[in-house]
Order: structure tokens, then C-alpha cells, then sequence
């Protein structure tokens, strides 16, 4: 794309300059926050990863693909419904086009009620999300070698652990690759909860863990290495009272102070525990679902977190975008000991220690791609800056499917203790699939430790429990098959990753 051919494009998405106008005078749009290019200039950073870019939108391409043939395939199958040869026709265009058969008893039984679209539908899901799992380790090889946070560069930081809670909204499930470009790993945790509020009682659960892991030896220089959560709240910077959390009322501040309270429990909770100072390190990033631009607040010398003391990644691109590698990062380090030196409201008390201040600037950095794919592949906005997720995913995280509005992420136990999470879910897919007479697609998974006895069969009776009690508590959907749940197990020390045990199993009431 050539420099009129980049600006035009962004112009149309919104992100064109201030005080341009069209041919036929009609005054430009808001200028973009990141990147506001002028003649002969165009917004290619010296410090974006261009052929990772490259990689992560073929992949992007590739997993929305297998969704996007859905509705396409089944008008057609539908069209043929009364064929003598339907059910063959049905499964030749099915594997074809789908990759996939179809459930040969809703394709027989067709002719004496129709043919059932809402059951078909809810199969093509859950198998193109069984594709994406199977697929994943080929399809995201490329990629995922060419991250730049990974597990050397967080011990080099000084952590041995990362626990991210992001907000369950879809916008954020690319938030580890994409957003942050941070190489999923064992040591790597991504656990969504609605508006970012995690549980603390659990967290402080997973924090006893790995610190009996860590002092036990079975860690890798553990003895020298600290534990970080971070809590990824969200924002919409176009349409921000509409397209911001929904768990907090498109509230921005309420979205900020939310998140930094939990994160402050969890501190407290662990300090009152377990002796003063034994508590994690913590983070607090905000995301631009927009543009997936970071707000990252920086901690001080105490490790607190002042919710007005941030730096934007946005501002950064735009203010070293045409310096060297060399001088933008130096002038990303004068920014951040620019907020660090603050006064007023973002006055901590000293600096970041160095480990943190490393990751901070890295993670900066990383962003500034993240930016510009958005630039790149997205005309500076995304089309879709709301919801557009696939399914509702409830229990714990499948830690292959990563990818921005792909799914609406549930972490809970039981139904009971995450019943906002998953209420939120269900309201955005009323919206989403029930308006328009589909079904809501849940997928019910959770992991199981196969060095230990009968613990996938615990898993599975775990899920039968939460799928039946996701059925009870939205019967008026399930009973007009408006509702529809499959469940899936993973080894979390093994190879086996979201085996489905069910391909629909609904509770009948």
C-alpha cells in the first residue's frame, strides 16, 4: 500500500489527520492518537516487528476464516435440504468447505421437520474451535518463535511467574500474543474475569503454589526470582460511553480503580498471610480495544500503584515514530522516568526498581507493534471496536485459543461463584446470536493433572456439573434450544488439550 493509497484508507477508518478534508470538502474525521503521518510520511516504527506482524495476521486470517465460512455453508446446505441426496450433498460441502462432518442424525431427520440450523450451527462452532486446538501448534509455530517477551527475558526481569487477569471481554483474549507479544508458557497465566476482578482468595491460592514450587527446588533459579500479577482493565477511546467494560458501565475511572483494588487486596491478603513483605509484585495496564494501545502505570519503590501515573503507549509510537531503533528507545526511557518523576496525583514514592522498569520498557516497546498491526491490517480501528465473539468459554482458559473477540472467557469453579462472569457473557450473546435466532454456544473446559489418579475423570464430572448448572440457571433459553453447551478437558502437564467429551451435551429439563 502506497502513501496516498495508506492514508485514504485511514482517513475512512477515522484516523486520518486533523484539518484534512475529501474532494468534496467534507471535513476529515478525529486524527488518529498513535499516528498522524503528512505527506511522504507513513507510520512504519524503526522498533515494529514487521514479519511477525506479517505471521499474526495470517494466523488472524486463517482461524476467522474457519468462522466465517459458517453461515455461508449452512444457507447452502439448507438450500438443498429436500434433495434426494441431501445428507451426502450436506456432508461433501461440509468437509469441503468446513473441514468437518456434520451430525449425521440431524442431517437424516430433516425431511420430516427441517433441517435443525440452530443444532448445525452450534457443531460448526465447536469444531472449528476443535480445529484452531488441533491446528495450533503448526499454525502458530512461526509466530510464537518470534515473540519478544518469553520466559528468558521475565526472568531477566526478575520473575519467575506471570499471572495476568484481563477483563473476560473478548477484545482482550489476543491480549498475551497480540497486545502485549508475550510468548504463552507454563510460567505465563492468563485467567479472565468480568471487569478484571479476579478472586483474590484463589489468586492467593496460586501464589502459595508456585511459592512451594519455588522453595522446594523444583524451580529454576527460584531463590532469586519474585511472582507478578497484573490486572488488564479496558477502554474504548472512540465511542468511550458505550464500548468500554460493560462489567463497570463503560466507566473508565471505575474500570481503573476496580482492578487496582483488587490487586491491592491481593497484596494486603498475602502480606497479613504469609509476614509483611512476602507479597508479589503487581502490575496495572489499561488497553485500547480500539487500538490495542497500552496504558501501563508505573509502581514505585514500594511497589504501589498510582492509577494517575501511566505511560501511553499510543503517545510513544507518535513521539519517536521517524527516530532510530537506537534513539526511540532512549527517548521511550526518558518518558518513562518523566512519569516516574511526576508530581501531584502520579507522585509515587521513588523509582521502579530496575527489574520492573526492564519489563515495563519492554512491554512498551513490544506494544508499539501491536499499534501499528492495527495500523497495518486494520485501518488504525478495528471495523468491529464491540463485541463480535464466537462462543462463551467457561471454566478454566484453553490455552492455545488467543485471539481478539474470539470467544468470551468465563473463568470459574462453579456457576454459582461465577455467576457475574458468565451473566455478562450470556447478555452480550442475547445480543450477539439470540436477536437473531441462534443459539448461545458454550464451551464448558477444564484442565486435570494426569500425574495425579482420577483427575480427568474429576474434570469431566466438574464440567457435567457446571454445564448442567449453566442449563438450569438460563432455562428460558436452553428450553427454546436457544442454548447450547459442549465440554472439553486439557492435561496441563500433558499433550492432550481440549479433548471434547461431549460434542453437544445439553442437560434435559
Amino acid at each position: 500500500m502506497n502513501t496516498r493509497q495508506r492514508m485514504q484508507a485511514l482517513r475512512r477508518s477515522g484516523v486520518g489527520p486533523v484539518g484534512m478534508a475529501d474532494a468534496g470538502g467534507i471535513a476529515a474525521v478525529p486524527e488518529h492518537p498513535a499516528c498522524v503521518i503528512g505527506s511522504g510520511q507513513s507510520c512504519e516504527h524503526s522498533l515494529v516487528d514487521r514479519e511477525l506482524n506479517r505471521q499474526l495476521f495470517t494466523y488472524e486470517q486463517t482461524v476467522r476464516g474457519r468462522f466465517a465460512r459458517i453461515v455461508g455453508v449452512l444457507k447452502q446446505i439448507s438450500a438443498h435440504q429436500h434433495d434426494a441426496t441431501f445428507a451426502e450433498r450436506a456432508q461433501q460441502l461440509a468437509l469441503e468447505q468446513l473441514g468437518f462432518e456434520l451430525p449425521r442424525e440431524v442431517l437424516d431427520d430433516a425431511w420430516v421437520s427441517g433441517l435443525d440450523l440452530r443444532a448445525l450451527h452450534s457443531h460448526c462452532i465447536f469444531n472449528s474451535l476443535k480445529l484452531c486446538v488441533e491446528r495450533a501448534s503448526a499454525e502458530q509455530a512461526g509466530w510464537s518463535q518470534r515473540l519478544p517477551i518469553d520466559s528468558n527475558l521475565l526472568h531477566s526481569c526478575g520473575y519467575h511467574t506471570v499471572d495476568i487477569s484481563p477483563c473476560a471481554d473478548g477484545r482482550l483474549q489476543g491480549i498475551a500474543p497480540y497486545v502485549l507479544r508475550l510468548l504463552p508458557a507454563p510460567n505465563v497465566r492468563v485467567k479472565a474475569y468480568a471487569g478484571a476482578l479476579f478472586d483474590v482468595d484463589g489468586d492467593v491460592a496460586d501464589w502459595a503454589q508456585r511459592e512451594v514450587e519455588r522453595l522446594s527446588g523444583a524451580m529454576e533459579d527460584g531463590d532469586r526470582l519474585n511472582y507478578l500479577k497484573i490486572a488488564v482493565y479496558h477502554l474504548s477511546s472512540s465511542n468511550p460511553g458505550a464500548q468500554g467494560c460493560a462489567a463497570h458501565g463503560s466507566n473508565d475511572r471505575q474500570a481503573t480503580e476496580s482492578a487496582l483494588s483488587r490487586l491491592d487486596e491481593l497484596r494486603e491478603a498475602i502480606d497479613r498471610s504469609f509476614g509483611v513483605g512476602a507479597a508479589p509484585d503487581v502490575l496495572l495496564i489499561g488497553v485500547d480495544t480500539d487500538l490495542d494501545a497500552l496504558r501501563i502505570h508505573l509502581p514505585d519503590a514500594f511497589g504501589d500503584v498510582n492509577p494517575h501515573r501511566y505511560i501511553e503507549t499510543g503517545k510513544i509510537y507518535r513521539e519517536t515514530l521517524g527516530l532510530s531503533a537506537e534513539a526511540a528507545r532512549v527517548r521511550i526511557a526518558e518518558m518513562i522516568a518523566d512519569v516516574e518523576s511526576t508530581g501531584g496525583w502520579g507522585q509515587g514514592q521513588g523509582q521502579m526498581r530496575d527489574g520492573m522498569r526492564r519489563l515495563v520498557s519492554a512491554l512498551a516497546e513490544a506494544n508499539l507493534s501491536q499499534i501499528e498491526y492495527v495500523i497495518k491490517h486494520h485501518t488504525g480501528r478495528y471495523a468491529v471496536i464491540g463485541h463480535d465473539e464466537e462462543c462463551i468459554v467457561a471454566g478454566e482458559a484453553v490455552r492455545t485459543l488467543q485471539l481478539r473477540n474470539l470467544f468470551y472467557f468465563a473463568h470459574l469453579d462453579t456457576v454459582e461463584e461465577g455467576a457475574p462472569d458468565m451473566d455478562v457473557g450470556i447478555k452480550i450473546f442475547r445480543n450477539l446470536n439470540v436477536a437473531h435466532g441462534l443459539p448461545v454456544p458454550v464451551l464448558v473446559h477444564f484442565e486435570y493433572d494426569s500425574r495425579i489418579p482420577g483427575s480427568r475423570q474429576r474434570a469431566v464430572d466438574r464440567a457435567c456439573r457446571v454445564r448442567d448448572a449453566i442449563v438450569g440457571r438460563y432455562a428460558d433459553l436452553a428450553k427454546k434450544g436457544l442454548l447450547t453447551c459442549a465440554m472439553a478437558v486439557s492435561d496441563r502437564n500433558g499433550d492432550e488439550c481440549c479433548d471434547f467429551v461431549a460434542d453437544e451435551a445439553v442437560a434435559d429439563h
